[in-house]
């Protein structure tokens, strides 16, 4: 990832990141460098995509095959009522044009297979996984293992959520390999074990607080800033309003 030159209006945009001695004119550029993945234009997708693209992503690509429906607009937020019908592609990519034109988006409107995963993948520098199955989830960890990309993968229940950073290829200050989704969850659950959201609903303001999550790790790493959750899974239960980290490590 190389720097890239902000001209006076990107300079006044992103001020209050400038000021920042963390990230500065210089991981502002880093941001504007930035080929990041988003999976899924949905509950988690919208929110990130969002943040993202105000933060000055310089490049934003999005993997979805679906289209807005009304029962979507109760958290998917980067989509509006007259968006009902359309591509969620198309949607988003207007929404983050209309909040940032200086993002460039890439629509992928498919659905992320096998056979089409690692091409993708190896377009970006970061993936972040705002999918809601596992069948997903499990690829996208694989495949950004096998292409070398971070990957930011958050989950939602009905009240509940996590986040968590997956870099298996890299190894910790003792030489150890980091470790991977199938450390953390080593075999998917049971079809039907866990209902989708259209069976046991979900509140829409927690996809907001995950979606957030998932893009500030994604800041971190390509800043260069904080201690991503690498290794770490943050749980949140939004019913009592508390946050707790669980450590993992290779298998």
């Amino acid at each position: 990832m190389t720097a890239a030159t902000l001209d006076s209006s990107e300079i006044a945009r992103y001020a209050r990141h400038i000021v920042l001695a963390e990230i500065g004119g210089a991981g502002q550029q880093k941001l504007k460098a930035a080929r990041v993945l988003v999976i899924g234009a949905g509950g988690l997708g919208a929110p990130a995509l969002q943040y993202l693209a105000a933060a000055g992503i310089g490049t934003l690509g999005i993997v979805d095959d679906d289209v807005v429906s009304l029962s979507n607009l109760q958290r998917q937020i980067i989509h509006g009522t007259d968006d009902i019908g359309r591509a969620k592609v198309e949607s988003a990519a207007e929404a983050i044009a209309e909040l940032n034109p200086h993002v460039r988006v890439v629509p992928h409107a498919l659905r992320l297979q096998p056979d089409n995963a690692e091409a993708i993948f190896r377009q970006y520098d970061l993936v972040v996984d705002g999918s809601d199955n596992f069948e997903t989830r499990y690829l996208a960890a694989d495949t950004a293992e096998a292409a070398r990309v971070a990957l930011v993968t958050g989950a939602v229940g009905r009240f509940d959520g996590s986040v968590t950073v997956l870099k298996p290829y890299e190894t910790d200050a003792g030489g150890n390999l980091l470790p991977s989704y199938r450390d953390l969850f080593p075999t998917k659950p049971p079809p039907g074990a866990v209902p989708a959201c259209a069976e046991a609903g979900i509140v829409g303001a927690l996809t907001g607080v995950i979606g957030a999550l998932q893009a500030m790790e994604v800041i971190k790493l390509v800043t260069g800033i904080g201690a991503p959750l690498v290794g770490r899974l943050l749980l949140y239960d939004a019913l009592s309003a508390e946050f707790k980290t669980i450590r993992y490590r290779r298998a």
